[in-house]
C-alpha cells in the first residue's frame, strides 16, 4: 500500500510540474519573442549607423574616385600637445592630408580643381585645435581615432562627407 501511495504522490508531482512548466512557457514565450524583436530593431539601427555613417563613408568610395589634398601644401605641422604630467613639453610634427571623394556632389562645389587651399588656414586649425587636446601617449596609442575625430571636424565644418579620411603621411611625437 505504501508503494502505491508513494507513486501516486510521484505522478502527482509530475502532473504539477508539467502543468507549471506549460504555464511558464506560455507567459514568457510572448515576452521573449517581443524582446527578440527589440534586439533585432536595435541591431539593424546600429548596422545602418555603422554603414551609413558619414565618416564611414571611406569605405564605400573607391581608391579611384579619391583626390589627396596635401595640408599646407605637404608641408609639417608642428603642434604643441597637453600636459601629460611628466613635467615635459611635447610636440608633434605632423604631415596632414586629406583623402576627398571625387564622385560626391560638394566635392564639385567647395574643391572643384581638386584643391582645398582657400580653406587651407581653417583646416590646419582645425586640425591643431584637436591635436593640442591630446597628450603624446593619446597620439602615440590612439593615432586612429585622433584621425577619426579630425575627420568628424571637417566634415561638421564643411557639413559634408566629401572628406572620407585624414591621413598623416608622417608623425613624429617628442
Amino acid at each position: 500500500m505504501k508503494k502505491n501511495l508513494i507513486t501516486v504522490v510521484i505522478l502527482a508531482l509530475v502532473v504539477v510540474n508539467l502543468v507549471l512548466t506549460a504555464v511558464l512557457t506560455i507567459t514568457i514565450i510572448p515576452e521573449t519573442q517581443k524582446a527578440n524583436e527589440l534586439i533585432t530593431k536595435v541591431c539593424s539601427a546600429i548596422d545602418l549607423d555603422l554603414v551609413a555613417g558619414d565618416t564611414a563613408g571611406s569605405l564605400a568610395v573607391n581608391v579611384s574616385d579619391m583626390v589627396d589634398y596635401a595640408v599646407n601644401t605637404g608641408e609639417n605641422l608642428t603642434i604643441n600637445l597637453a600636459d601629460s604630467g611628466d613635467g615635459g613639453t611635447h610636440y608633434a610634427v605632423l604631415s596632414v592630408s586629406l583623402s576627398l571623394d571625387s564622385t560626391n556632389e560638394d566635392y564639385a562645389t567647395i574643391a572643384p580643381d581638386g584643391s582645398l587651399a582657400t580653406y587651407d588656414s581653417v583646416i590646419r586649425d582645425t586640425i591643431n585645435t584637436i591635436v593640442k587636446n591630446h597628450t603624446i601617449d593619446d597620439m602615440k596609442n590612439n593615432e586612429d581615432e585622433v584621425k577619426e575625430e579630425i575627420l568628424e571636424a571637417l566634415q561638421g565644418l564643411f557639413k559634408s562627407a566629401f572628406i572620407v579620411r585624414v591621413n598623416f603621411s608622417s608623425a613624429t611625437y617628442q
